[in-house]
């Protein structure tokens, strides 16, 4: 069963009102500054005289301009019900802010129905106990299970909403390596809105009225019947890479849901056909994420090499 595992956490967090929240009462602006938060939490903040406005305390019901500085002085009690567990992690940067990590695939990021323990999270909370006070151990974004490569993590509240936000205004760089089937001449831009798909609900699909999402590619390396992209994602939608490259009709090797069916290159050796007929998840490893830093707003870059058996694909075909 997992533990329960309380943690206090005193935190001051500063922000800007959204020019669009103009004429906005100061409790719904301040939802949109930091929506991390529920409301009844940040308006019992408001009431204590937690939530600053311009410096100065402010009703719930006062008119924002937009624009205005906000600061949240506040202590957090968070209840994890997620169980610390010793899985190894390869930590790329450690810093008091963040850890940026490789994550191997096969792992899954979250706990959730069918994986309450052996997730990323678990290990985090093993790893940094004050994670625990953190929406999802300080996760910012995911990768799906069978994906590999670099992720970044928060370690205060404050560094969390800088990373989401910054996520938000596309201002984190994030470059993946996928090998696709068939041949990609040269690079562009897949810009498709992406939403659940209509009848199989364990898919996405691009879908008039979905959200919008832009991934750019370009050509890496050719092989006999596939193609080696390096795609950049300008937004970060479930499962965006996967969708779009299908949507090309260039599905990711390996791919259970939108790879379709296994390509052989005529003529392919031995080790070629072993190697594509035994990788069984998608050929997708995040290399390269890049952002400012939470605190001092220095560059920090991090990049991770395809794990090995990615590796060994790409020789396979190579030879």
């Amino acid at each position: 069963m997992a533990s329960r595992l309380a943690v206090l956490s005193t935190e001051t967090l500063i922000g800007t009102i959204p020019p669009t929240a103009a004429g906005q009462r100061f409790d719904a602006a301040l939802a949109s500054t930091f929506p991390q938060f529920s409301r009844s939490r940040l308006a019992a903040w408001i009431k204590d005289g937690a939530a600053l406005l311009g410096g100065k305390i402010a009703r719930p019901r006062d008119i924002v301009r937009g624009g205005e500085s906000v600061r949240l002085m506040v202590t957090i009690e968070t209840v994890s019900n997620d169980a610390p567990e010793a899985i190894p992690l390869s930590i790329l940067i450690d810093d008091p802010a963040f850890l940026v990590i490789d994550k191997p695939p096969g792992l899954v990021v979250h706990p959730g129905a069918g994986n309450r323990t052996g997730t990323l999270v678990n290990a985090l909370l093993h790893y940094d106990a004050t994670l625990a006070a953190l929406p999802r151990a300080g996760v910012v974004h995911r990768l799906d299970k069978d994906t590999s490569g670099v992720m970044v993590v928060a370690r205060t509240l404050g560094a969390h909403q800088k990373l989401v936000k910054a996520l938000s205004l596309r201002k984190v760089r994030r470059e993946y390596l996928a090998l696709v089937s068939g041949h990609v001449i040269s690079g562009g831009t897949v810009d498709a809105p992406i939403g659940r798909h209509p009848t199989d609900r364990l898919k996405m699909a691009v879908l008039e009225g979905g959200r919008s999402a832009v991934s750019h590619y370009r050509v890496v390396e050719r092989f006999a019947a596939h193609t080696l992209l390096r795609v950049q994602l300008e937004t970060g939608r479930t499962h965006q890479i996967r969708v779009h490259m299908a949507h090309l009709r260039k599905g990711i090797v390996g791919d259970p849901l939108y790879g379709g069916a296994l390509k052989l290159p005529p003529g392919a050796s031995a080790s070629a056909t072993a190697a594509l007929r035994g990788f069984r998840r998608q050929a997708l490893h995040a290399e390269t994420l890049a952002f400012s830093h939470p605190v001092n707003a220095a560059p920090v870059s991090a990049n991770a090499p395809p794990p090995a058996d990615f590796a060994a694909l790409l020789q396979a075909l190579r030879d």
